[in-house]
């Protein structure tokens, strides 16, 4: 595993939600390209607010875009 227990389903969830560019989210979430680069990746664990920010790019709530992964 990378360097974070939070894995998330960002990735997909961009691909549903009309093929959503890196940047289209980094841009809805007030981030930079990179940090939702590292999010993916796994390497980054969002802050609280960042991740309600993801979620709630999707419509979705935040334990349906993020979840704890035991080491």
């Amino acid at each position: 595993m990378s360097g974070t227990p939070i894995a998330n389903e960002i990735r997909r969830l961009r691909f549903e939600h009309g093929e959503m560019t890196q940047q289209a989210l980094a841009d809805a979430c007030g981030v930079t390209r990179q940090t939702v680069i590292a999010l993916e990746a796994g390497r980054y664990a969002p802050s609280l607010e960042l991740a309600f920010r993801i979620a709630r790019t999707f419509g979705m709530r935040v334990d349906d875009v993020f979840r704890w992964s035991e080491p």
